[in-house]
């Protein structure tokens, strides 16, 4: 096999249909051999009938296969993907991703082109449900809207460490397995709940810092719809209070254990003066929802070291708690 379509979902019974429709459209050259997984993230609705229902087609020819993810969140439902995977390559998509009908083509192409890749992105436009807010463009980034050009590069040479989004991106099997933990510290996206954010950008860290190059493909292209309510102010303000709270983990990856102490003081000092500046220039006005995002990315970024700390402070009491709780049930037996 040469290429594992993976898409996790959570709920998506209603928008999964859409990216299997696309799927099934693809316009593949003969040699290219690949598969479709879907990784059901703990769902409560009816998506294991979806894809049920579509495995029957003909279209598909035994090539969907299903797969259940009891731990909730992104990571781990990536993860799944990544041990089921039987593909040299895995291209991950969201259920709310729709790939052009010659995506999974590229995938492959670039991936033959660039055998040191161990991931690249795609190019996304946003497909929105309703008017996103004025200047927009400055965050659609974070809801993984990302135009980077039509030309390809490699984010590994950028000094900054800038990575594509997780919507419609490859990883090779290989660089995954040999640099990326079983067990993640961000857990990604996890129902409604987004405190967990930044799971791709952990994982990118690391394919990274084992010294495999990362490309930016414009020949795969997705549309990613967005729904009018994660246009609400109260969405994406928790998306970037969950994005900033993330950075402590995102930023140390690539430092070793004795750097961090000084590296979190620097950044730290300059998260402060960042936020002190933008906060100075727009106290004086009503803030629009975007200059609030922003605010709220540099605000959290900041406490990120002390939400690391309180999490690792707090994180055996919570596991004693479930021990003694498992060890009452298992008495009452």
């Amino acid at each position: 096999m040469d290429v594992t379509v993976a898409i996790c979902t959570h709920n998506g019974a209603s928008r999964l249909g859409s990216v299997l429709d696309r799927l099934a459209s693809q316009l593949i050259l003969a040699p290219t051999k690949w598969a479709i997984v879907v990784i059901d993230n703990n769902s409560q609705d009816e998506t294991a009938k979806v894809v049920k229902r579509y495995q029957a087609l003909p279209v598909f020819d035994n090539r969907l296969h299903y797969l259940y993810e009891s731990r909730q969140g992104l990571a781990f439902a990536r993860r799944c993907a990544v041990r089921a995977a039987t593909g040299d390559l895995i291209a991950f998509l969201d259920d709310d991703n729709l790939p052009d009908d010659q995506w999974v083509q590229a995938v492959y192409d670039f991936g033959q082109r660039h055998p040191n890749a161990g991931a690249y992105g795609s190019q996304i436009l946003g497909a929105y449900g309703g008017q996103p807010p004025k200047d927009f463009e400055r965050i659609a980034c974070f809801l993984a809207v990302i135009d980077r050009g039509q030309h390809p590069f490699r984010y590994d040479l950028l000094e900054r460490w800038l990575f594509p989004a997780g919507a419609g991106l490859v990883v090779r099997r290989q660089a995954w397995l040999s640099a990326v933990p079983e067990q993640p510290r961000l857990s990604g996206v996890s129902g409604q709940k987004l405190t967990g954010k930044g799971e791709d950008i952990e994982a990118l860290s690391y394919i990274r810092k084992a010294g495999w190059q990362i490309w930016h493909n414009p020949e795969m292209q997705i549309q990613h719809v967005i729904g009018r309510d994660r246009m609400s102010p109260s969405y994406l303000i928790s998306l970037f209070r969950g994005v900033g709270l993330s950075r402590y983990h995102t930023r140390m990856i690539r430092f070793q254990r004795w750097q961090r102490p000084f590296v979190v003081i620097a950044y730290g000092l300059n998260d402060l003066r960042r936020w002190l500046l933008y906060y100075l220039a727009h106290y004086q006005e009503k803030p629009s929802i975007v200059v609030r995002c922003e605010l709220t990315l540099l605000y959290y970024s900041l406490l990120s070291p002390f939400y690391a700390l309180l999490q690792m402070l707090t994180k055996p009491i919570c596991q004693r708690s479930r021990f003694r709780f498992g060890a009452i049930n298992v008495d009452s037996s």
